[in-house]
């Protein structure tokens, strides 16, 4: 079977603000972590990285960063989502000209296309950029799913590589082994079901979790991967805590407070998404503490 072109575990990158900036010092810091910590790849500007209310420029800036920070040591998978075909492409091409290795391309929200409609969006980032795209399938986000006879279509275009796959459907990914190919990249966008993911044929993860915990979910994703599968239900249980308190809040505000507990940047995020509750607060200190960070 031939390797994929990502595997393993990549955090969904957090972009830390500070006084309603980018705090562009924290952010290299947190990849330097990330790497230290044994990460396999890094996703910047995705969902947790709050792209939905960067600006353009804030946008583009970020991606470049985690490029030249990165410098080449693990894939950079920039998010180049939009519900509009036309900016999708265009933030593609600045991904690729500024040295990412790929684009994570999001279903176009809030416009809810057709089967066809989908497939024409991604056929057309296919044809306007030269960089491996992976769909990013989160249906609970966007109000469409892409179906797997879509999905069958889009593999047999040279760009489109992969999937990240937030639907939690264990039956997705082996279904996909089988129509999409032996290349096809599946890597799970739900921290909490990677494991079945993974056992089912899965890749690896775009993860939320690994923010807070790179060296803990690096493992667990080694285990996985290594069909070392005592190890990674161990992790698993060790972690699942947090990867539900994570989501206890609006998301990133959860994962941005267990980072400010760590001292790492502030938990400062981007109207409309306010500060994590107390109550959630709570629950990422007790996933925090079966996870061994405090």
């Amino acid at each position: 079977m031939a390797e994929p072109l990502f595997k393993g575990v990549l955090p969904a990158l957090v972009t830390p603000f500070r006084d309603g900036a980018v705090d562009e010092t924290a952010f290299v810091a947190l990849v330097e972590r990330q790497i230290a910590g044994g990460v396999h790849g890094l996703v910047p500007v995705g969902t947790t990285g709050e792209s939905a209310t960067l600006t353009h420029d804030e946008h583009r800036r970020v991606v470049e960063l985690c490029v030249k920070t990165t410098a080449g040591r693990v894939p950079v998978i920039a998010g180049c989502g939009s519900n509009a075909t036309a900016e999708a492409i265009e933030l593609a091409r600045h991904a690729k000209r500024v040295g990412a290795d790929a684009a994570l391309v999001v279903t176009p929200y809030y416009n809810r296309p057709s089967q066809e409609g989908l497939y024409a969006h991604y056929a057309a980032i296919n044809e306007a950029v030269q960089i491996p795209v992976l769909v990013y399938n989160v249906p609970g986000r966007t109000s469409i799913d892409i179906a797997n006879d879509t999905l069958a279509r889009l593999s047999k275009l040279p760009n489109i590589v992969g999937i990240k796959d937030a639907t939690s459907d264990m039956t997705r990914p082996s279904i996909q082994r089988l129509t999409c190919g032996e290349d096809w990249v599946m890597l799970s966008g739900d921290d909490a079901t990677a494991l079945g993911y993974m056992a089912h044929g899965g890749h690896g993860s775009i993860s939320v979790t690994v923010n807070v915990a790179p060296e803990q979910v690096a493992q667990f994703h080694n285990d996985a991967l290594s069909g070392q599968w005592p190890g990674a239900l161990y992790a698993q249980d060790r972690l699942i805590r947090l990867h539900r308190a994570l989501f206890s809040d609006a998301s990133p505000a959860p994962t941005k407070f267990a980072l400010a507990h760590l001292g790492l940047c502030s938990e400062e995020c981007r109207l409309p998404i306010t500060p994590a509750s107390e109550a959630s607060r709570a629950e990422v200190l007790a996933g925090m503490r079966d996870a061994g960070l405090v």
